[in-house]
């Protein structure tokens, strides 16, 4: 057997790994990801369009839609805001409780958001820590829409931060710094240095927010108290048309969130493709190198 024969043979049995992992690949996102997301627009559309259409524009679905909606654009600015705060810190200045800082960063990605929801109500509802004092004042946080921000504001705290930090980090601060040689005072320096070379980052971190926020239900369903037409956002309004076996009303409003999701993976995977080189790449914290040990 001369060499090329010896080279096809060795490349034969790896070809056909390379395809079986590829087929197996395929098949386990046709079955868990392609099936139920068709299934959710099946489902929405089996009994035709004006149906589908009638329980989307119902008050109840209409309240949940404004009310997801106004919740996102509440908790996402805000967590824009920390996460570019928070990651400037953490890239450009040394102090203590750095490492403690990264931590409470990560740690809604670690908390159960049901555990999140939870301590809440433990520090606002009636029964709680502040409980009396707002009721006296007449400030009522949970069961109420500032409860539903503040527990997506919660779990949604990480993804701007993570996504800024390791770009930030990568960059250095020499073109800072020469801005600050050059008289530039410190709001000159970051809408004319620093955001521009974070913009496709600080998107890409939004795009995932907003995805996270619009579909949380784990923290927003244990604060809302399921008061409908008053706190029940999407999410939740499925649950609850699932539960009196409105099939075609929860699916109705299961498809547009899935809408939402693929528009957020269409312009998340376009801010992959135009502009990668300036999209960092989330990697796993090191516990133990963060601890020191």
């Amino acid at each position: 057997m001369n060499a090329h024969a010896r080279t096809r043979a060795i490349a034969w049995p790896r070809r056909l790994v390379h395809v079986a992992l590829i087929a197996l690949a395929l098949v386990f996102l046709v079955m868990f990801l392609v099936l139920p997301l068709a299934t959710v627009f099946v489902e929405a559309f089996d009994q035709g369009v004006k149906p589908y259409l009638a329980a989307i524009v119902q008050p109840e679905a209409l309240s949940a839609i404004r009310l997801t909606l106004l919740v996102a654009v509440i908790a996402v600015p805000l967590n824009l805001v920390f996460g570019v705060a928070a990651a400037w810190a953490m890239t450009r200045f040394a102090f203590r409780g750095k490492a403690l800082l990264g931590a409470i960063i990560d740690l809604p990605f670690s908390v159960s958001p049901v555990v999140s929801g939870l301590v809440y109500v433990l520090l606002f509802g009636a029964q709680g820590w502040f409980g009396p004092w707002l009721d006296q004042h007449g400030i009522k946080i949970i069961f109420a829409v500032p409860g539903l921000v503040l527990a997506t504001m919660f779990v949604t705290l990480p993804f701007v931060a993570r996504e800024l930090i390791p770009l930030m980090q990568a960059q250095g601060s020499e073109e800072e710094e020469a801005a600050r040689v050059l008289g530039a005072s410190a709001w000159q320096m970051f809408f004319r240095v620093t955001l521009p070379n974070i913009r496709w980052a600080l998107l890409y971190g939004v795009l995932l927010c907003n995805a996270r926020a619009m579909g949380e239900f784990g923290a927003v369903s244990v604060v809302s108290g399921h008061i409908r037409g008053l706190t029940t956002t999407m999410p939740l309004e499925v649950e609850m048309r699932y539960n009196e076996y409105d099939y075609v009303g929860a699916f109705a409003v299961a498809s547009l969130l899935a809408l939402l999701a693929l528009l957020t993976l269409a312009v998340k995977t376009l801010l992959e493709w135009r502009y990668g080189d300036e999209i960092p790449r989330t990697r796993p914290v090191d516990t133990r190198k963060r601890h020191g040990t």
